[in-house]
């Protein structure tokens, strides 16, 4: 009874082994890493079924496997069965706390993708200065531009600024000339009403 149960045990793992085995699907077919996961997953918890055997937990437990062999065998399947669900449970969070899923897919296409292009993908030369040159200068090359165009964008600002204040300086130029000449214009006329003035006193 025991060797049936643990052979029970077993053997569903290793059918669902051999279901979702690379060694099953047909040359040439592209195995998507979700599946692979969970195949590895699979494997994992098939081997420690095995290396966990009844016979093994019962000599472990050999006074109470005496005593109570049927009590035994139960808390050996439970325990088993138990164990698994909690493997599956953590992984299952795993997967999608870091969306591993999604990552995992998506990396799919981009093999995929990259199937069809004709040009050879990059690899490093074995030179660090070469592949750091590579890789950064992009990037560095984007960043100037950016720069370049912030640059311009305050100088050009900068420029309206300083018309602005030229704009200003000429106004109030004009203006200072403006009350000049009324002052000038008041000192002439005040000149003129005191002369008159004057004439008008002398005696005749």
């Amino acid at each position: 009874m025991a060797e049936a149960s643990s052979a029970n045990l077993s053997g569903c793992e290793e059918k669902r082994h051999e279901e979702s085995s690379p060694e099953s699907v047909p040359p040439g077919t592209t195995i998507s890493r979700v599946k692979l996961l969970d195949t590895m997953v699979d494997t994992f918890l098939q081997k420690l079924v095995a290396a966990g055997s009844y016979q093994r937990f019962t000599d472990c437990y050999k006074r109470f496997y005496q005593l109570q062999p049927e009590m035994t065998q139960r808390i050996y399947d439970k325990f088993i069965a138990q164990l698994q669900t909690s493997i599956r449970e953590e992984i299952s969070e795993i997967k999608e706390e870091g969306n591993l899923e999604a990552v995992l897919n998506a990396l799919d296409n981009i093999v995929e993708e990259g199937k069809d292009r004709k040009e050879p993908a990059w690899r490093p030369s074995g030179i660090p200065e070469k592949d750091l040159h590579s890789a950064m200068a992009p990037y560095y090359l984007q960043q100037r531009d950016t720069l370049r165009r912030h640059v311009q964008k305050q100088e050009a600002e900068n420029r309206q600024l300083a018309d602005a204040v030229l704009a200003g300086r000429r106004e109030l130029e004009e203006l200072q000339l403006q009350v000049q000449a009324r002052q000038q214009a008041w000192q002439t006329l005040h000149r003129e009403q005191k002369e008159l003035v004057a004439v008008l006193r002398e005696p005749e």
